[in-house]
């Protein structure tokens, strides 16, 4: 199947995306004048698609590439900023937001961000309901959601290209149909223990979908803080942790492998930087603001949590957090949540390989070489070697986030003329696809600065090395494709 096929059925898929938050009507017939912002986008993107489909295809050209990550990278790619852009076109035909304010709203919803410039108290429901499931479908990723219902010759390559690296069955189509069918019943877990928490079933569903995409949108203008209770919070942490935790792992834990599931090294280390970080945070927290332990343990519980899942629900303003409390977060927001799942950062697994390499580089350099192993680290599906390939492709990962992050920061004091510490929170939120905000972001921000932020979601969701390779694809096969009708014209 041709490239243009595949990309076809992406834009097809969207289009149907793009009309599920009509079903909001029936529920809100006071709102069915915003009928034609989403049925439009929807229509011309299936046209589209279909049309798309129709188009000889030439799989000689296909053929041409030298490298099938090449090929399912720009096709990743394009998918992702075809879906940002159709997004963003109910906010601007509705004129609820500018276009730059609206692709920035598409484009935290689809990487599950969750940044926001829009007014929650002001906004209509159908666009409440919009934002949330852009985070809950971006969560999957738009080749997991096609792959559920379509199976392309290249499915594999772009499953690997959008960042799903492990196979939870040995067929991929049940792959994706195993982690949709968890999610899903997570959804519906999730939006029933809200509605027995008290929340209405609409804010539940909204909700739970942001909390388990690790996204972070809310219906409230104080996030979950709104609601002051501690049911919810409780059902938000344990939501948020089911988000940020690898799909393979879920999988051992719904079977009831919980012996397993708590022995994969990413596990262990998340639980160890919870248990490290609450306690701190809550004594900074419980010293800085004069609140009780008992307080400083609930706020410190639900933001670590919320941080480090890269989820960004928040129970209070962090402009009165101390800078100690600040720097925790960020640090987190940097780590991020587990590979393979719905969270963004460095992620987990990175960074405990990291740490573990620094360490057997120590112990080389104070042990004799005979007492140095053979290092392991443990998966869902057992025991991984960390060899040089493994430590290569960590480090060099975490050397391009870091200096993403140091370049977005600084740019940051220049276009919103803040701090550098409050820069760096803000881009760490941005890069890691948290959505916690320091103040920044909001409707006054300016074109500068969301384009920064915006560029941050689309690294940080991607992965940094599919966007540089998908450029680098377009960009090849755009001079092939000028240099062959130059040719041509030459010919005489």
């Amino acid at each position: 199947m041709s490239r243009c096929g595949t990309c076809g059925k992406l834009m097809l898929l969207i289009g149907i995306l793009m009309a599920v938050p009509l079903a909001v009507l029936p529920f809100y017939p006071q709102e069915s004048n915003y009928t034609f912002a989403f049925l439009v986008p929807s229509m011309v993107s299936v046209i589209l698609g279909l049309l798309s489909g129709l188009l000889p295809k030439k799989d000689k050209d296909c053929q041409q590439w030298n490298h099938a990550l090449q090929n399912s990278s720009l096709t990743v790619l394009f998918a992702w900023l075809y879906g940002f852009v159709t997004g963003a076109l109910p906010f601007v035909l509705s004129k609820q937001l500018t276009f730059v304010q609206a692709l920035f709203e598409a484009v935290s919803g689809w990487t599950t961000t969750g940044l926001s410039v829009m007014d929650v108290t002001k906004t209509p429901q159908i666009f409440l309901f919009h934002r949330a499931f852009m985070q809950f479908c971006g969560g999957l990723g738009f080749v997991m959601v096609m792959i559920i219902f379509i199976r392309e010759k290249q499915s594999m390559n772009l499953f690997s290209a959008e960042g799903h690296p492990d196979k939870l069955m040995p067929n991929l189509t049940k792959t994706a149909q195993t982690i949709a069918g968890m999610y899903l019943a997570f959804l519906g877990i999730g939006t029933f223990a809200y509605r027995l928490a008290g929340m209405n079933l609409f804010d539940g569903m909204v909700h739970a979908m942001c909390a388990l995409s690790t996204g972070g949108f809310s219906t409230k203008l104080n996030s979950i803080g709104e609601y002051n209770s501690f049911s919810i919070e409780l059902i938000t942490i344990v939501l948020m942790l089911i988000g940020t935790t690898n799909f393979a792992v879920l999988q051992l834990l719904t079977k009831g492998k919980l012996r397993r599931a708590f022995r994969v090294s990413e596990v262990k280390f998340m639980l160890l930087l919870l248990a490290i970080f609450i306690p701190v945070t809550a004594f900074s927290l419980s010293h800085s603001l004069n609140i009780s332990i008992g307080e400083g343990i609930r706020r410190a519980a639900f933001d670590v949590t919320s941080a480090l899942s890269t989820t960004g629900f928040s129970t209070m303003s962090y402009t009165v957090w101390p800078p100690f409390a600040i720097g925790i977060l960020t640090l987190l927001m940097l780590v991020g949540g587990g590979i393979g799942s719905t969270a963004g950062g460095i992620k987990l697994t990175r960074v405990y390989l990291m740490i573990r390499t620094t360490y057997i580089n120590v112990c080389k350099r104070l042990f004799p070489a005979r007492k140095i192993t053979v290092s392991y680290y443990n998966k869902a599906q057992g025991k991984s070697l960390i060899d040089s390939t493994l430590i290569a492709d960590t480090t060099g990962f975490i050397s391009c986030y870091l200096s993403i992050f140091i370049a977005g920061s600084l740019l940051l004091t220049l276009t919103a003329n803040c701090s550098l510490t409050e820069a760096m929170f803000e881009f760490a939120s941005a890069l890691g696809t948290v959505g916690l905000s320091i103040g920044i972001t909001g409707p006054s921000t300016n074109t500068a600065t969301l384009v920064i932020e915006m560029l941050g979601m689309i690294f940080g969701r991607l992965e940094i090395f599919i966007i540089f390779i998908g450029i680098y694809s377009g960009t090849a096969a755009t001079r092939k494709y000028l240099q062959k009708k130059i040719s041509a014209i030459n010919i005489p």
